[in-house]
C-alpha cells in the first residue's frame, strides 16, 4: 500500500510538471529551507537578471553590515556617478545623503538604480570593488552560470544569470539573513517628501506573499523572484521572460498555488536545487527580446510618432492555468 501511495505521488509530481504556459521563459519553483524542487522549466538557461540583480546587490550589503564595515545608519552619499545612473531613480543630486537602512529599502521597494550606486560606493569603495564583491559572493554561493557587472542591472551584456542560480541567491537571503525578511514585504517607502511605492504588487494580489523583487529591461521580457509562506510553509517561485507584468502575475500565482496544493507530497518525492540534473540552453547565450518586448529600434532621426492608447483587455493578457492532467511537456527558451 506504501509503495502504492509512493508510485502515485511520482505521476502526480510528473503530472505538475505539464504547463500550458510552456512557452514562456525559465520558471523555477521550490522550498528554500532544504531546496526542494516543485516545478522547473529552463532553470539553466542563460538570461539577463535586471533588477533582480539588485539582490545580489543586497546581499553583499548584508554581508558588510554583519562584517561590522558599515551599520544601517552609515550616510549612504550621492555621487556624480550615481546620478548618471537612468531611471528609475531616486533623484538625489551630488552630495546629498541618506542611510544606508533608507537606501535598501529604497533599493527593494522603488529598484533605484543611483540609489544601487551610492549603496555599492559607500560599502565597497568604488563600483568597481563591489561588483567584485558581487562576483566572489555569487561563486561562492554556487552560482556558477552567473556574472554581473553591475550592482542595479541596466543593461549589459556582461550581467548573466540562471532561474536555478537566482534561486540560489533568494535562498541564501532567507537562510542567511532572516533578520532582513520585513524589508523584502514593504510596499512603500518615504524619503524626505516622496512616497516610493513597490513594483511588486504580488505582495496585495497573493495571499501570504511576503517578497522578494521584480526585474525588467527590454532584453530579458518582466522578471520576477517572488516568496509567499502559508501555514507555515514557505516557496519561492522565479519567473523570467513574460511579455508584461499581468502576464507574470499570472504565471508566478499559479506556479505557487500548484506548489502549496501538493506541498506535502512534493516535499517527500522532489528532487533539490543542486540534485536537479543541468538542464542546457538551446542557445549559447541569454535570449534578448528587446524586438518582442519593446518593438524594433528606430533608426536616428526618425521622428516619434504619438500613439493612441489602446485598452487592454484581461482576455488578451492571460495565461492558461497549469493543467497537472496533461503529460509532461518541457520547453526550451530561444
Amino acid at each position: 500500500m506504501k509503495l502504492r501511495r509512493a508510485c502515485l505521488g511520482l505521476v502526480a509530481g510528473s503530472m505538475l510538471m505539464a504547463s500550458p504556459a510552456a512557452s514562456a521563459g525559465p520558471a523555477l519553483v521550490f522550498e528554500p529551507y532544504n531546496g526542494t524542487i516543485f516545478y522547473a522549466e529552463d532553470p539553466d538557461a542563460l538570461w539577463y537578471p535586471a533588477s533582480l540583480t539588485k539582490l545580489m546587490t543586497a546581499y553583499v550589503a548584508f554581508q558588510a553590515i554583519r562584517d561590522g564595515e558599515v551599520t544601517p545608519e552609515t550616510k549612504v552619499i550621492c555621487s556624480k556617478k550615481a546620478t548618471l545612473q537612468a531611471p528609475t531613480k531616486l533623484w538625489l543630486k551630488e552630495g546629498e545623503s541618506i542611510t544606508l537602512d533608507t537606501a535598501l529599502k529604497v533599493l527593494i521597494v522603488k529598484s533605484a538604480n543611483d540609489v544601487a550606486v551610492m549603496v555599492a560606493e559607500t560599502v565597497a569603495g568604488s563600483e568597481e570593488a563591489f561588483i567584485a564583491r558581487m562576483n566572489e559572493a555569487a561563486k561562492r554561493l554556487g552560482m556558477t552560470n552567473s556574472t554581473f557587472a553591475n550592482p542595479h542591472g541596466l543593461p549589459h551584456d556582461g550581467q548573466i544569470s540562471t532561474a536555478r542560480d537566482l534561486g540560489r541567491l533568494a535562498r541564501a537571503l532567507i537562510i542567511e539573513f532572516p533578520e532582513y525578511a520585513d524589508l523584502f514585504t514593504v510596499r512603500s517607502v518615504q524619503v524626505k517628501d516622496k512616497v516610493l511605492r513597490s513594483h511588486n504588487g504580488m505582495l496585495v494580489t497573493l495571499p501570504g506573499a511576503d517578497g522578494m523583487k521584480t526585474g525588467f529591461i527590454c532584453d530579458s521580457g518582466f522578471n520576477i523572484v517572488v516568496s509567499a509562506t502559508r501555514e507555515g510553509r514557505k516557496l519561492v517561485a522565479i519567473v523570467l521572460g513574460e511579455p508584461s507584468v499581468a502576464s507574470r502575475r499570472v504565471r508566478a500565482t499559479d506556479l505557487l498555488e500548484n506548489g502549496f496544493k501538493r506541498y506535502f507530497w512534493k516535499s517527500l518525492f522532489g528532487t533539490s536545487l543542486d540534485g536537479l540534473a543541468i538542464q542546457a540552453s538551446m542557445s549559447s547565450g541569454p535570449a534578448k527580446l528587446r524586438e518582442v518586448i519593446c518593438g524594433a529600434p528606430r533608426p536616428a532621426g526618425t521622428p516619434t510618432k504619438r500613439r493612441k492608447r489602446r485598452v487592454i483587455r484581461k482576455s488578451e493578457f492571460e495565461l492558461p492555468r497549469l493543467d497537472i492532467n496533461k503529460p509532461v511537456i518541457i520547453a526550451h527558451a530561444n
